[in-house]
C-alpha cells in the first residue's frame, strides 16, 4: 500500500463515523483509528485555532499580524491560498539537520515543489505545493505535531 492510498485512507476516516478500519496487504498490516475529542494547538504568535473550522482560522492570522505587518498583508488576506497537512504526524522544514529549508517566507513555490516533511508512523512524507506563488507566512514551528487538515502555509499565488 502506497502513501497515496494511506492519505486517502484517512480523508476516509475523516469524513466518516467509521471508528477504526485496519486493512492487511501483502504482509503489512494498517490500522487508522479516529480521534474522538478535537484536538487544540496554540502556536506562539498566532490565535488559538480549532482545526474543524480553518477558514476562521486564516482570517485570525491578519488580525494577530503586528502593526507594521499589517498595512502590507491585510489588503492581500481574501487573496491567499493556504496549504495544509493531508495527514496526521511531525512537521519539519527540513529532511535533516544541516539540510536546507524547503520553504521559506519569501519564497517562490510552484505546484509540486516540496515546502515540508510530516513524519507519520515513521515514514517521511514529502508534502508538495499545489498552487504557485510565494510563501506569506510559515504557520508551523518546526518538530512540532500537526493535525489533518491543518494549515501550514499562506501562499499568495499573485
Amino acid at each position: 500500500m502506497d502513501i497515496k492510498q494511506i492519505q486517502e485512507l484517512v480523508k476516509l476516516i475523516n469524513k466518516t463515523n467509521i471508528g477504526e478500519i485496519t486493512i492487511e496487504e501483502e504482509g503489512v498490516k494498517i490500522t487508522v483509528k479516529q480521534k474522538k475529542d478535537p484536538v487544540q494547538h496554540i502556536v506562539a504568535n498566532a490565535a488559538p485555532a480549532t482545526y474543524a473550522a480553518a477558514a476562521p482560522a486564516i482570517a485570525a492570522i491578519p488580525a494577530a499580524a503586528p502593526p507594521a505587518a499589517k498595512a502590507t498583508t491585510e489588503p492581500k488576506a481574501e487573496n491567499l491560498v493556504t496549504i495544509k497537512s493531508p495527514m496526521i504526524g511531525t512537521f519539519y522544514r527540513q529532511a535533516g539537520p544541516g539540510k536546507p529549508i524547503f520553504a521559506q517566507v519569501g519564497d517562490e513555490v510552484t505546484a509540486g515543489k516540496v515546502v515540508c516533511i510530516i513524519e507519520a508512523m515513521k515514514l517521511f512524507n514529502e508534502i508538495e505545493s499545489e498552487v504557485k506563488g510565494k510563501i506569506v507566512k510559515v504557520l508551523v514551528e518546526d518538530a512540532s505535531p500537526v493535525e489533518y487538515d491543518q494549515p501550514l502555509f499562506l501562499v499568495d499565488p499573485s
